[in-house]
């Protein structure tokens, strides 16, 4: 199987500044996802896409190929990524270079290690999934038989459509949330269903220690406090 690696690293961050350019514990955020993207077996090639000539002049610095430059209407604050993905596997295809999949692999996840990608990949192959991505556990207060939406008239509802909440802890069914270090989707399901899902969706649980998603200064210093921690 051919897997494109993709690493997102636009110039702009409201959470944190020039996030993917900042040093952490020493080396740039992006370097931890470049690291473990080129120790992966599974990848074919790894890019990284975006619109920052600082931002490029690292990831070449990291040993990752920069063959494009991201335009700039798909590097603004609200840009979702599914249209960044196709950007990225639409220009290589058009250089010739066809992947049956493509690998998402955000910089704000650091923590990732490079058989976490390997075991998403080996997955997807296994259960012909159309994508894969990391999912941690749903805390059991969080869980979606015990979690209420407000209607507008004020009245609580139970988000899953039951009468009653599950009555105690041992009775929930094992529930997930997306993760965010790991994202692998066949392309033509990228491509011609135009989303980063289709229907065949399987989960890869990552331990929590490996984990980390930095949107703000508080998820930085967890970061920080963690890489540390291995470091010592």
């Amino acid at each position: 199987m051919l897997v494109l690696g993709l690493i997102p690293a636009r110039g702009g961050s409201k959470g944190v500044p020039r996030k993917n350019a900042r040093l952490l514990c020493g080396k740039p955020l992006l370097a931890y996802t470049a690291e473990a993207a080129l120790a992966a077996r599974r990848l074919t090639r790894v890019v990284l896409s975006t619109d920052d000539a600082e931002i490029a002049e690292i990831g070449m610095r990291c040993q990752l190929e920069v063959p494009f430059m991201r335009p700039a209407e798909l590097a603004r604050d609200d840009t979702p990524m599914l249209p960044v993905v196709q950007h990225a596997v639409g220009w290589m295809k058009q250089q010739g270079e066809i992947f049956d999949a493509v690998c998402l692999l955000q910089p704000t996840n650091p923590l990732r290690r490079p058989e976490d990608i390997d075991g998403c990949i080996a997955l997807l192959e296994e259960q012909d999934a159309d994508s894969v991505f990391t999912t941690l556990s749903v805390p059991a207060e969080h869980h979606p038989n015990w979690v209420y939406f407000e209607t507008s008239s004020g009245m609580l509802r139970l988000s899953n459509g039951d009468t009653e909440p599950t009555p105690g802890r041992q009775q929930l069914p094992a529930a997930f949330h997306r993760e965010g270090s790991v994202y692998v989707t066949r392309c033509d399901v990228l491509l011609e269903q135009n989303t980063l899902y289709g229907s065949r969706i399987f989960g890869y649980r990552m331990d929590g220690k490996h984990s980390v998603n930095i949107d703000d200064p508080k998820d930085w210093q967890a970061a920080e406090e963690l890489i540390a921690q291995r470091l010592a």
